[in-house]
């Protein structure tokens, strides 16, 4: 029995599972709390504590599933080719929001948790919430910030943005396509580009280079940040 419910097999069938039954019910429900991302996350979770299994574990047995996370940036290159038209001439628009967004996103979040008695290892497993969790433990670890500190708040960041921020962007008056895209790219990551190719073509295609873009930005900036904040 402990073989079965551990096999390689079975995990990969149930995280795709869990993924796939949270689809279905935000679908229906529109409910926040039923986001595929997040019930696939506590539902695994949940899982893996009662039949006590390992993460290392877990992580080999689904290595297919990061196979297929880098299939799926190669597409999202393929829909911004898509829409190249849309952005030719905008690119000073864009480098210059991207750099904006991530100086302003680091320094908001240092900022907060400094004014509520956060240590600097904390601050720096915060600072680099708005990208990807391999790129964000990538640059916070050398800092010294605490990696699974950083990968729950950069998972806790993307399903907060996928959530409020189509929300957020029209109670701010936000109805350009392209700039909704790209808010939800670069302060959401993945999770958010997921909703923003919900929403459409453009958006999803300006959110993927909103996200690749933070990324870069991030890890060349966040180490010149943390030198003159400290």
């Amino acid at each position: 029995m402990e073989q079965f419910v551990g096999s390689d097999l079975v995990l990969l069938t149930l995280t795709v599972g869990f993924y796939c039954l949270g689809s279905a019910l935000y679908s229906r429900t529109k409910f926040a709390l039923l986001h595929p991302v997040l019930l696939g996350f506590v539902a695994m979770i949940l899982y893996l504590k009662l039949f006590g299994i390992g993460y290392e574990h877990y992580r080999r047995s689904t290595e297919l599933l990061n196979f297929g996370l880098g299939l799926s940036v190669v597409a999202l290159g393929y829909l911004m080719y898509e829409q190249l038209e849309h952005m030719r001439g905008r690119l000073l628009p864009i480098l210059v929001s991207v750099v904006v967004g991530c100086v302003v996103g680091v320094l908001s979040v240092v900022y907060l948790a400094r004014m509520l008695g956060a240590d600097r290892i904390l601050q720096t497993s915060l600072a680099p919430k708005s990208v990807t969790v391999p790129i964000a433990v990538s640059v916070a670890e050398p800092l010294g910030g605490i990696i699974t500190i950083t990968s729950v708040v950069v998972f806790c960041v993307g399903i907060f943005g996928s959530l409020v921020g189509p929300w957020l962007l029209r109670r701010c008056g936000v109805t350009d396509p392209m700039a909704q895209g790209f808010a939800l790219g670069s302060a959401a990551h993945g999770i958010g580009t997921a909703r923003a190719i919900e929403i459409g073509a453009l958006e999803g295609a300006l959110s993927g280079l909103a996200m690749a873009l933070m990324g870069i930005m991030t890890a060349l900036l966040l180490p010149v940040i943390e030198k003159f904040l400290y």
